[in-house]
């Protein structure tokens, strides 16, 4: 089938642009280039630079005319969406419903979603998070992410589009940008590795939900025939603490220096893994790769990855780990 991947030049998109081609689809990435590379574009999938809020997406979905979307592009950096809430809306939102009504408009079949498990819940209640808990998201990352499904519901009732939800933990695996819209392993793994001190936020008991890059690629491929109508949380059901990513990384590194410690962030959400029933349930699916091996593999690609990133990153700054 023919599949149009938004953010396809991103982390986790671009994975799974090698996925669906290695699979035997016809894939074509829509990506602006503002938090993707070129290097990490599929040379098998045609490219097309377009922001999804521009009136020029149309035109490639008139040219191309694909049968499902898989929509992967989002800003998504908690802290951020803080600061600049607006841009959150008008990016998360606004473009999400500028792509539906292309989808719409050219008879697109079904949308594959990337939501967030992360931050749509706010402070759970209990854990492992099912999906019918209640929606409470602390930031307007989480908000502006919850606010698509709610169109993907109305585009599915009143047009037709299907659509699966994948309500993403925290990623984490090769080619992930330890400056741009980071997560705490990509951002220490490249510190240790340079010799630098990572710097925890808080007292580093944050539990969080894990899971590797990989692993998540499996839940784009299934959800292309399963899942419709469904929003999904696809998580281990196991919390590992941001103190344990931090052990696990020193030793994998080689790094000897002790952890420090720095205040803590406000509003960040101190415990939080999701219930995978459902995803086993509707897709088949279940995470199957653990934190020690995931984390081994990425600290092997930073090894050897030659550092694009840092075009348009600047090394100088203290990133600060987005843990969502």
């Amino acid at each position: 089938m023919k599949i149009l991947v938004t953010g396809g030049a991103g982390f986790i998109g671009s994975h799974i642009v090698d996925a669906f081609v290695d699979a035997g689809h016809e894939v074509v990435v829509v990506d602006d280039l503002s938090t993707g590379f070129e290097e990490q574009l599929s040379p098998r999938a045609r490219f097309y630079r377009v922001d999804i809020r521009e009136t020029g997406l149309a035109a490639v979905f008139e040219r191309e005319s694909p049968e499902v979307v898989c929509h992967q592009a989002a800003r998504a950096n908690v802290r951020e969406s803080m600061i600049e809430p607006e841009l959150y809306a008008d990016v998360n939102i606004l473009g999400s419903l500028n792509l539906l009504q292309c989808c719409r408009q050219f008879s697109v079949r079904k949308v594959i979603y990337a939501s967030t498990g992360g931050a749509v819940y706010g402070e759970p209640r209990e854990v492992p998070v099912r999906e019918d808990h209640p929606i409470n998201p602390l930031d307007p990352y989480g908000t502006s992410k919850h606010t698509v499904e709610h169109y993907l519901y109305l585009y599915r009732a009143h047009y037709g589009i299907e659509y699966t939800a994948l309500r993403y933990p925290n990623v984490y695996g090769p080619r992930q940008n330890p400056f741009g819209e980071a997560g705490v392993v990509a951002i220490f793994a490249n510190q240790m590795l340079r010799g630098q001190q990572p710097l925890i936020n808080g007292t580093g008991e944050q539990e969080r939900d894990f899971v590797f890059v990989a692993d998540v690629v499996k839940a784009n491929l299934l959800a292309l025939t399963r899942g419709d109508g469904e929003i999904v949380n696809i998580g281990s059901g196991v919390g590992t603490s941001v103190n344990q990513i931090f052990d696990f990384l020193a030793q994998e590194c080689g790094y000897a220096h002790p952890a420090q410690h720095g205040p803590a962030k406000p509003g960040e959400v101190s415990r939080i893994f999701l219930n995978p029933t459902r995803a086993w349930e509707t897709l088949g699916w279940k995470s199957t790769i653990s934190v020690a091996e995931g984390l081994r593999q990425t600290v092997n690609w930073f090894r050897t990855a030659e550092p694009y990133w840092l075009r348009s990153s600047s090394p100088s700054q203290e990133p600060s780990p987005s843990i969502v």
